[in-house]
């Protein structure tokens, strides 16, 4: 008799498939296009670029998982990582929905719930991004206005505000390290930026572990 598939085993199987399936398009689209356009890369050139960058996005694919799966469950970060834009985005998204059903990532309810909000998330993103593209034109005008531009350049500093206002109000001891380390850090090196998010989560994430680690040791917690 066929064994029966439990919940967590279709949600490993499926993302799994997935996760492959879309690193194979993402790796065949450069290779279509050179191949269409007769344009492929220098070969050395390629492998000097490689060497350079890859090695620092693997270090951070992998710090990454260990970082996000506890956060968002397994069937959450599968579809993370397949619809991208976790920090920014699906993070959010995910611990807000679970703090309202009062679940966690470790649980199956969590898993549910996760999973529901990154998937409507990535739903929902898609559809503005269609209206926005059918829509770019005429309101081209409007979103490049020096009046909204203040605006717009704090939706992600104010989104994650709303997040931080939450959690350090449950935990006002715990937050104090990595709000300092993360103001030193972007004081200090100007190079830090947007740009540099999906990088400093991990790290954030990673340091306030070990100094939760610490403090509870010390019966500080």
């Amino acid at each position: 008799m066929k064994k029966q598939l439990t919940y967590m085993d279709s949600v490993h199987r499926d993302g799994r498939a997935w996760g492959i399936a879309v690193g194979l398009l993402i790796l065949l689209f450069p290779v279509a296009l050179s191949l269409v356009f007769g344009a492929m890369p220098n070969t050395k050139v390629l492998v000097q670029g490689l060497v350079a960058t890859a090695p620092m996005y693997w270090a951070v694919g992998v710090v990454e998982i260990f970082t996000y799966v506890p956060m968002l469950g397994a069937g959450g970060t599968y579809l993370s990582f397949v619809t991208g834009n976790i920090s920014n985005l699906k993070l959010p998204c995910a611990i807000d929905a679970m703090e309202r059903a009062k679940v966690k990532a470790s649980s199956e309810e969590g898993e549910v719930i996760s999973t529901i909000a990154i998937a409507v998330s990535s739903i929902v993103t898609t559809l503005i991004i269609i209206v926005g593209v059918i829509c770019i034109v005429p309101l081209t005008p409007v979103l490049e206005s020096p009046v909204l531009k203040p605006a717009f350049d704090m939706i992600l500093p104010a989104l994650f505000g709303g997040l931080a206002v939450v959690f350090i109000s449950k935990n006002a001891k715990l937050s104090i390290a990595p709000i300092i380390l993360m103001l030193a850090l972007f004081i200090t090196v100007p190079a830090l930026n947007a740009g540099t998010v999906g990088i400093m989560v991990p790290v954030g994430v990673l340091f306030t572990v070990g100094v939760a680690r610490i403090m509870y040791k010390k019966g500080w917690l």
